[in-house]
């Protein structure tokens, strides 16, 4: 099965400049699942334990985000650790974007996931008609990283909007949450090793259904007893997964430099 809008998702190289960003390997998924993971708890931590306030937290985490994206900018490759940093402030980022939208703004979740829908498809359709590719292999230029970093925050978003809204809104438990979208990520993992699924969409779609069960089993953790959780608490939380990244991003940086 192939698609106009998508290149071989098993290229190992980009043609015509040197990628900056990650090929897609089982470490890829392990550490952005922990990062979006980190990112639900970390910014509940931030605003509520902390005591910043929704509104604080999203300024100064935009803030730093900026920051993170302009050193990432600067690279022109793949470095492991600018890039997963910016990875984990992007996924904070969407969490506080749609908070905002729900608690600060009165927006259902409902509207909100549908409008990162549309953002969505948008982004898409303007980097492929820029372009002429969505290809994760082949992001070497600076217009080609924008469009994916774009995408990327808005997969974020959207991904919480829907997490939420199913086990919230539709009152169906973290727990559960998480497993039904980690079905949904099998099935279509299932649909590219064995149907022949794209694999461009194959990657777009699983990336924003691992923010989803990310937050589902963040939540789950930290969340106390009374509301489905197992009463972790944010911060045991965030210190934990924290810890993961820094450990992953370690390894990852050490093997290139091999």
């Amino acid at each position: 099965m192939t698609s106009t809008f998508a290149t071989n998702y098993k290229q190992p190289m980009p043609i015509g400049g040197v990628n900056r960003v990650p090929l897609v390997t089982p470490g890829f998924w392990l550490i952005k699942l922990v990062a979006v993971t980190m990112g639900e708890t970390a910014a509940d931590f931030l605003a509520v334990n902390l005591g910043l306030g929704l509104a604080s937290t999203t300024l100064l985490m935009t803030s730093i985000l900026i920051l993170a994206l302009v050193w990432q900018f600067r690279q022109q490759r793949y470095v492991p650790t600018y890039y997963w940093i910016a990875v984990v402030l992007v996924s904070i980022v969407g969490t506080l974007i749609t908070d905002n939208m729900t608690d600060a703004l009165g927006i259902p979740l409902l509207t909100s996931a549908i409008g990162f829908t549309i953002a969505l498809g948008a982004t898409f359709a303007l980097w492929f008609a820029s372009e002429r590719t969505l290809s994760i292999h082949e992001v070497f230029t600076f217009r080609r990283e924008a469009f994916y970093w774009l995408a990327i925050l808005l997969t974020f978003a959207l991904g919480t909007a829907s997490g939420d809204l199913i086990a919230e809104a539709f009152n169906v438990g973290f727990a559960a949450t998480g497993i039904l979208f980690g079905l949904i990520i099998a099935s279509l993992a299932l649909g590219y090793f064995a149907f022949g699924l794209d694999g461009i969409w194959a990657f777009w779609l699983c990336y924003i259904f691992t923010r989803p069960l990310g937050a589902s089993f963040g939540d789950f953790l930290a969340q106390p007893p009374e509301f489905g959780g197992l009463g972790l608490g944010t911060t045991v939380t965030s210190i934990a997964f924290l810890a993961i990244i820094a450990g992953t991003i370690a390894v990852m940086s050490m093997r290139r430099t091999k």
